[in-house]
């Protein structure tokens, strides 16, 4: 009988704990429920290395429209930090697969940083959470602390190319924990979207100039034709 009790406890507090899917409000048993599961996984780009050249490659997971750009608004602007973890999880299972991953073995996972008054007014860094997801599925170590931002900037989606750069102008600096120690292993920086570079380039400006090597740029999302 304590057993039949017991498993009854156990199905009305699986009832009670279970929420509802942040972006269509459907019953969920993880992050999301199983239909938004399944749109996301199709804004996955087919050739995600494709950005991966140049001075400074990017591997990019999705298209940044639909409901893969509801999905990170969500994440930012309506207090919806959960999201980051199956989005890092995703990132993280297709770098694997990628022949990026294979040059290397081993990385230091850098999130690009929120000034202080905006994490302030979040209460997170999305960047720091999709990076923590990231690592859990890849084994990388993660280091939130290897950049800093010390200069608050505009929204970079109104600004123009230049204006991009400019804005980042003297943003960031070399964290207080690669100044005591720089990483052991080349960085992988880490972003939610990523659009012109201007901002992750700003941010491998500052680690370079400090004889820090960065690897190169992974994000959630890319507008199309990028």
């Amino acid at each position: 009988m304590g057993k039949e009790l017991q498993k009854l406890k156990n199905t009305l507090l699986s009832l009670f704990l279970k929420s509802n899917c942040p972006l269509c409000a459907r019953p969920a048993d993880v992050e999301l429920c199983q239909y938004c599961q399944r749109q996301l996984k199709r804004s996955q780009l087919n050739q995600p290395s494709y950005l991966w050249q140049g001075n400074l490659p990017v591997f990019v997971w999705g298209d940044y429209g639909g409901v893969l750009k509801q999905a990170i608004a969500a994440l930012k602007y309506e207090n919806q930090p959960q999201l980051a973890r199956p989005m890092g999880h995703w990132l993280g299972e297709a770098w694997l697969k990628s022949p990026a991953a294979k040059h290397t073995k081993k990385l230091t996972a850098v999130p690009i940083p929120l000034h202080s008054t905006k994490l302030q007014q979040r209460g997170f860094n999305q960047a720091e959470l999709i990076a923590q997801s990231f690592c859990e599925f890849t084994g990388y170590k993660q280091q939130p602390q290897g950049l800093e931002r010390v200069r608050a900037t505009e929204a970079q989606f109104s600004l123009s190319g230049k204006e991009r750069a400019q804005n980042l102008a003297d943003a960031f600096v070399v964290g207080k924990n690669f100044r005591k120690r720089p990483p052991t292993y080349p960085v992988l920086l880490v972003d939610d979207i990523y659009t012109t570079g201007a901002t992750v380039n700003s941010a491998a400006q500052i680690l370079r100039q400090q004889g820090i090597l960065v690897y190169g740029v992974v994000a959630i999302a890319t507008p199309k034709g990028r």
